[in-house]
């Protein structure tokens, strides 16, 4: 019988999707914590080459092919900070518009339990910002508007 004391009978409760902040190195050389409505984008494959042998028609091989890296996309209410100033991730995108400054950045998505403690981190590296878009305005709708940014980026890790 196993002991209270076995890591084996700890419960190991599912996260919730609602605890999580995301760290961007957008400025200076500190990471610019953020909280954002979502995160999609964890997603990484295998790419699988196919290959026909000559003679052989009753199978198809498959080779292990490269990496393939979805794109982060990030939500978050649209704020103006001053009247002359727009959002961080809006900055971000326009200078990769007008080449003023095209800088990659690594990037964190930590999840949280309940109490706020770090369970995990996914850190991506060399991102770049692909795309920005503001929701739609109506003027039928009582919502947010809401800011979407898109980030390429050349691989993630995960880290407990």
């Amino acid at each position: 019988m196993a002991s209270s004391s076995d890591s084996s009978s700890k419960r190991r409760d599912p996260l919730p999707v609602f605890c999580f902040k995301v760290d961007l190195t957008l400025g200076g050389g500190d990471a610019d914590q953020a909280f954002f409505k979502s995160v999609s984008g964890l997603s990484y494959e295998t790419e699988v080459v196919e290959v026909r042998e000559g003679g052989v028609n009753d199978t198809t091989w498959k080779l292990v092919g490269a990496m393939k890296w979805k794109n982060l996309v990030l939500k978050q209410g649209f704020t103006i900070v001053n009247p002359n100033q727009a959002s961080g991730l809006l900055k971000w995108r326009e200078s990769w518009m007008t080449g003023e400054e095209m800088r990659r950045v690594d990037g964190k998505i930590t999840i949280m339990n309940t109490a706020m403690a770090s369970m995990g981190t996914w850190t991506f590296f060399h991102g770049w910002p692909v795309k920005w878009e503001l929701g739609e305005l109506d003027a039928s709708k009582n919502e947010l508007a809401i800011e979407t940014l898109e980030i390429a980026h050349e691989g993630l890790k995960f880290q407990k």
